[in-house]
C-alpha cells in the first residue's frame, strides 16, 4: 500500500533529508522550505523515524486540498477518511501552519480542522461525543498558498532527540544540525574528524553514528508505535533492519576536545548510551592551540560559542582570530565552522571558500567553509 508522507526539517537541510530518503528507496516527490515530500510503503514510516538523521518529524498525508475560506477548509477536511485511523475512544489533538495563505489565522483553522474531523467521525460511529481517552492521533495541517496538507504525525516527541544526550551544555547544537554539517563534510574513514569545541559532544557523536552506520532512532520509541491502523510488527523489523546494518569495523575515528572537563564527562556518557564511544576521543584542550601532532589527515567541523547567551563581541572576536590563525597551520586540513556572529571572516582573517545559510534551532546561521590549500589569494586583507 502506498501512501503519502512528508518529513520536516530545519531550513537549509532540505537536500541532505532528500538524499536520505532516496537512499531509504523511497520516492522523493515534492520539496519546499523545511519539507520534502515523498512516497512509499506503511513499513517506510516506521524505517524513516528510525533512520532519517536530518528529518524533524515524519508525518503521513491525510489528504491535501486547495482551501481559500474556512469553508472550504471545513468541506476538504471533513471528506478525508478519519475513520481509517482514528477510533471512537481515540485523541485527536490539532495544530499547524500557515504560510503565505489567505487563510492566516492558525488559531481559527486548528478549529476548523478539528470540528470537521469530530463532524465526519460522528456520522461515521454514530456518536457526537468523543472522550478522546484512547491513543492519541496528532493531527497537523499545513497551508502554504492556499494548499492544505492535513497529516498525521507519526514521530510524537522530535526526531533530533535521539535519546543519547540528557545533559547537554549551556548552548547545545541540535542533533540534526549536527548530522548535517558531519554530511557536509563528506567524512571519509582515513580522516581524522576533530571537533575542538565540542561541548557535549554531539558532533562527533553524529559523525560516529554516520561513519558506523548506526540509525539514530534505534534507542527511542515513537508516537506511531501506538497506532491501531499500522501493520504489527513494522518497528521491531525496522529495528531489526537498522541493527543488521551496524558497522563496527571501519577505521574511523572522531576527536572531542574542549576546555570544560564538566561538560566532557557529560560527552563520554552521551558518546557510551550512543554505542560510539569506542570510536571517539574526548580530552581537554583549548581550540586556539591545537596542533597535529601526528602528521594526520584532518577535518576540522565545530560550532563554537558566538555570543549567543555565552561571550561578548570582544571575546568572540578574539577567539575567532585565534582560531583562524591556529586552524590556518593545520593546512591542508579542511575546516567548518558554524556561526551566528555577523562578523565571522573578519574576526577569523579569511574568507571563506563557501558560505551555506543554515538555521540552529531559531537563530540564524552560516556554515563558513575552507576547503582549497591556503594561499596568498584566500587571504582576506
Amino acid at each position: 500500500m502506498k501512501v503519502q508522507l512528508v518529513a520536516t526539517c530545519m531550513f537549509g537541510l532540505e537536500r541532505f533529508l532528500g538524499e536520505e530518503i532516496e537512499a531509504l528507496g523511497c520516492k522523493k516527490t515534492e520539496t519546499i522550505d523545511g519539507r520534502v515530500y515523498f512516497e512509499g510503503e506503511l513499513r517506510d514510516i516506521a524505517r524513516a523515524n528510525i533512520n532519517l538523521r536530518c528529518a524533524e518529524r515524519v508525518l503521513l498525508c491525510v489528504g491535501r486540498f486547495e482551501a481559500r475560506t474556512f469553508t472550504e477548509l471545513f468541506d476538504g477536511t471533513k471528506a478525508l477518511p478519519w475513520e481509517n485511523y482514528i477510533g471512537k475512544t481515540d485523541a485527536f489533538p490539532v495544530k499547524g501552519h500557515s504560510v503565505k495563505s489567505t487563510l492566516f489565522s492558525v488559531s481559527d483553522c486548528q478549529s476548523i480542522v478539528k470540528k470537521a474531523t469530530v463532524n465526519r467521525l460522528s456520522e461515521k460511529y454514530g456518536i457526537k461525543w468523543f472522550e478522546e481517552t484512547g491513543i492519541t492521533y496528532q493531527i497537523e495541517f499545513f497551508i502554504f498558498k492556499d494548499l492544505v496538507t492535513v497529516m498525521l504525525d507519526t514521530s510524537g516527541v522530535g526526531l533530533h532527540k535521539r535519546g543519547y544526550r540528557p545533559a547537554a551544555g549551556a548552548a547545545p547544537l541540535r542533533e540534526t544540525l549536527a548530522a548535517a554539517l558531519v554530511l557536509n563534510s563528506r567524512p571519509r574513514e582515513n580522516v581524522l574528524l576533530w571537533d575542538p569545541t565540542c561541548g557535549s559532544g554531539t558532533i562527533p557523536i553524529e559523525a560516529a553514528m554516520i561513519m558506523t552506520k548506526r540509525a539514530p532512532g534505534l534507542n527511542r520509541e515513537f508516537a506511531a508505535e501506538k497506532y491501531a491502523f499500522l501493520p504489527e510488527g513494522i518497528f521491531e523489523e525496522a529495528r531489526a533492519e537498522a541493527r543488521a546494518n551496524i558497522d563496527d569495523s571501519t577505521e574511523f575515528e572522531a576527536y572531542g576536545s574542549d576546555l570544560d572537563e564538566e561538560v566532557l564527562a557529560f560527552a563520554r556518557e552521551n558518546a557510551k548510551r550512543a554505542g560510539v564511544d569506542h570510536k571517539i576521543k574526548f580530552f581537554t584542550a583549548d581550540a586556539r592551540k591545537i596542533k597535529n601532532t601526528e602528521g594526520r589527515r584532518g577535518t576540522i567541523v565545530c560550532n563554537p560559542p558566538y555570543g549567543e547567551r555565552m561571550m561578548t563581541e570582544r571575546e568572540v572576536r578574539s577567539l575567532y582570530r585565534d582560531m583562524g590563525k591556529c586552524f590556518d597551520a593545520l593546512s591542508p586540513w579542511q575546516v567548518y565552522i558554524l556561526s551566528s556572529f555577523f562578523d565571522f571572516e573578519g574576526a577569523y582573517g579569511r574568507r571563506a571558500d563557501k558560505v551555506r545559510k543554515l538555521y540552529n534551532g531559531m537563530i540564524p546561521c552560516n556554515l563558513y567553509q575552507y576547503f582549497k590549500r591556503r594561499d596568498g589569494e584566500n587571504k582576506k586583507k
